[in-house]
């Protein structure tokens, strides 16, 4: 597949629109990260420093401070909830990485190499309970219904990917579930909630949910794709983390389907029973493209990136929903 420019600037698509858009907001929602991860207890800012140093381009957040700007928000409620969904995404990551035994992310050690699982999982508790904090202290029982409810899909999402785990047997729709409330459901709860706090119609709240759902199907198929990308490999990113873990992926979910039998047993040896050699990630990387398993996974995700795309119809034409329209582009062409 052909890498998408757009046709109006010539350029390929950017998250750097929206950054820029969001600069003087997202700057306050760092230092309000800041404030409310301070603690007497000295590990707790050190532990949550370190992680939310390694958390990337605040894409989550970003969505808050956007979306309340889409709807033509003017106050200050949209800085506190953007800093609450970045406490409930770091908590996750937290958790995730003891759950999930892994000692890297985005170049750093992980926190749980650092200082150990017990306290992973305890400052990431706190981080939760921070996020409460800022929800509560907002005032609104929407704000606290829609955010509360993505935490505890969040949740699920990750004991669902726990039972899937190293289970050949798992189907597209199942994958589908897990990463629906693993990662989309808090893409969708961002993005509504700026709605919420401009005291826009139920269309409105509805077109944004939509919208940062399908994004956040779109931005983890594109992630689990890269996880067996040569592209990946080329700009110096780990790939085939998943695969080490057996983890049970879309591109091992069509490929596994399209397989003859002598293929299927690798998959199982590999994933099921984590038998693994040095040479099995090229193996396993050999027969997902044999199969078209990582085209049909970025296919998959432009689909879900035209649904979100669509969602944000509904309103008029300007800066945000342009550089919206972008992120959504790049969340998929970062594949190539």
């Amino acid at each position: 597949m052909a890498t998408v420019i757009d046709i109006k600037t010539g350029q390929k698509p950017s998250i750097d629109p929206l950054v820029d858009l969001v600069a003087d907001d997202l700057e306050r929602v760092n230092r309000r990260i800041l404030e409310f991860m301070d603690s007497p207890v000295a590990l707790i800012p050190q532990l949550a420093g370190h992680i939310i140093a390694a958390g990337g381009k605040r894409l989550r957040p970003m969505l808050t401070l956007s979306a309340a700007g889409l709807c033509g928000y003017q106050g200050e409620r949209h800085v506190n909830l953007a800093a609450c969904v970045e406490f409930i995404h770091t908590a996750t990551l937290l958790h995730d990485d003891v759950v999930d035994e892994s000692d890297m992310r985005r170049g750093l050690d992980t926190a749980n190499v650092v200082w150990g699982n017990k306290a992973s999982v305890l400052v990431g508790d706190f981080l939760f309970s921070r996020s409460f904090q800022l929800m509560v202290a907002d005032g609104s029982l929407e704000v606290l219904r829609i955010l509360s409810t993505a935490s505890a899909v969040i949740a699920e999402g990750e004991v669902h990917q726990l039972l899937t785990s190293n289970d050949t047997d798992t189907g597209e729709g199942a994958y589908l579930e897990v990463i629906t409330g693993k990662t989309a459901q808090l893409f969708a709860a961002a993005a509504e909630v700026g709605a919420v706090v401009a005291d826009r119609p139920k269309v409105e709240r509805e077109a944004l949910a939509s919208f940062g759902l399908n994004l956040g199907l779109a931005f983890q198929l594109v992630d689990d794709a890269l996880d067996y990308s040569a592209e990946q490999a080329k700009l110096g990113k780990s790939v085939g983390d998943d695969f080490r873990e057996g983890k049970i992926t879309l591109p091992i979910i069509l490929a596994f389907r399209r397989g003859n039998e002598a293929e299927r047993d690798f998959w199982r040896r590999t994933v099921e029973r984590l038998e693994q050699t040095d040479a099995d990630l090229a193996e396993a990387q050999k027969l997902i493209r044999k199969h078209g398993a990582l085209d049909d996974t970025i296919a998959r995700a432009r689909h879900y990136a035209a649904v979100s795309k669509d969602a944000l119809g509904i309103f008029p034409d300007g800066p945000i929903k342009a550089a919206l329209e972008d992120v959504i582009d790049f969340c998929v062409e970062r594949a190539y």
